[in-house]
């Protein structure tokens, strides 16, 4: 049986939204069943949407990594849009104040790094300033729920792509990580989670029926999404993740690797679920645009054997020991040690440590983290 969106249960959202004034955080992945868009779905089942809230690449996913999203109005329905990726990262109490309701309704893709799910933990907070009720129309997590990756945040380098302690790949839906957000860091929110129906945790996406929509413009597969958890790390480098290319997070290199030598190194570390290939690839945006680079194509063999993370933190060892390599930082902070949630892994590989010496460092709170997310998760 196809797996059905917390939309699609419609006895549910009638229950929860009948009679309320609701606005929407959404964007172009919030789709029913049949292909409606979540907020004309709703409109469908007699709910009261007044606005619509569009987060990072805007509520049509067309806006590129990093630029502000504007007010806008939506084409389909003319309801007006508000950003909460420009001047504000939350919706404001003028924007609540007429609102019975805010209704969470995005596909994630499973890593921390990803900033939708802090879209809807600091909505969750303003909500409860607000004193309005926030529901979320869960989603499958697209790299199942099963696999916890990586280290855990560290407050002290929190930020819009790591807003709590959390792992790197964390296992639940955006219900249940809304449900883990706001017990454990008290966010005060009257919520609800309408589930999905027919989603098992071990699921991949491809199983579940439903249509992969690309959440962000260099989001573009499934294949993406699974090696994203740790080939997003070399963000915060000056080596390409392959950005600007039809293959983005699953090619990294730059002008100045020798993509064999890079491929063989990589090859030897008996890593599982995948394997390497010698590629040339020339990104026609971001970082090296127009510059022919040296590196390797991460291709998936086993992605239930395959830990993401652990491949990126490998990858980002060996290219640190290239004379070219560099951290990416600006005159506040390295970008990696956002990305990653510490200065840990970075100042160890610059000290030499070992991958196998780095995750011994942060094993006692992934432990800590995956015992306190089963209090929260939904699904069998």
């Amino acid at each position: 049986m196809h797996t059905l969106c917390g939309v699609d249960n419609c006895e549910h959202v009638r229950k929860y939204l009948s009679g309320l004034r609701v606005a929407v955080i959404t964007n172009h992945t919030g789709l029913d069943s049949s292909h409606t868009p979540t907020f004309c779905s709703l409109m469908e089942q007699g709910v009261e949407v007044v606005r619509l809230f569009a987060p990072e690449h805007g509520v049509w996913g067309d806006i590129e990594d990093l630029a502000e999203v504007s007010d806008t109005r939506e084409p389909l329905t003319n309801l007006p849009v508000l950003s909460l990726f420009g001047s504000t990262l939350e919706p404001s109490s003028e924007h609540l104040k007429d609102i019975d309701a805010l209704v969470f309704d995005i596909q994630d893709i499973g890593s921390r790094y990803y900033t939708f799910n802090w879209t809807m933990a600091l909505a969750m907070a303003a909500a409860s300033k607000a004193r309005c009720k926030f529901v979320v129309l869960d989603r499958p997590n697209p790299i199942t729920g099963v696999h916890v990756e990586g280290n855990v945040l560290d407050p002290a380098f929190g930020s819009f792509v790591g807003l709590h302690p959390v792992a790197v790949r964390y296992a639940m839906t955006s219900g249940e990580m809304a449900q883990f957000v706001n017990a454990e860091f008290a966010l005060g929110a009257d919520l609800t989670v309408v589930p999905c129906t027919n989603w098992q945790r071990r699921m991949w996406f491809d199983e579940t029926g439903l249509d992969f929509v690309p959440p962000s413009p260099n989001a573009p597969s499934l294949e993406m999404a699974t090696l994203y958890p740790g080939t997003c790390l070399f963000e915060g480098t000056n080596l390409s993740e392959g950005r600007g290319t039809t293959r983005p997070f699953e090619v990294v290199g730059a002008p100045w690797i020798d993509p064999f030598a890079f491929a063989s190194e990589l090859s030897s570390a008996g890593l599982k679920g995948v394997w390497f290939r010698p590629v040339y690839f020339t990104p026609y945006t971001s970082k090296h645009s127009g510059v022919r680079c040296g590196g390797v194509q991460v291709h998936i063999s086993d992605r239930n054997l395959l830990n993401a993370f652990d491949v990126g933190l490998y990858m980002l060892y060996l290219a640190k020991k290239q004379s070219g390599f560099m951290w990416k930082n600006d005159p506040k902070s390295y970008a990696i040690d956002l990305l990653a949630g510490t200065d840990t892994l970075r100042l160890g590989i610059d000290e030499g440590l070992t991958p196998d010496e780095l995750r011994h460092l942060w094993q006692h709170d992934l432990d800590n983290f995956k015992a306190k997310r089963l209090r929260y998760l939904i699904y069998e």
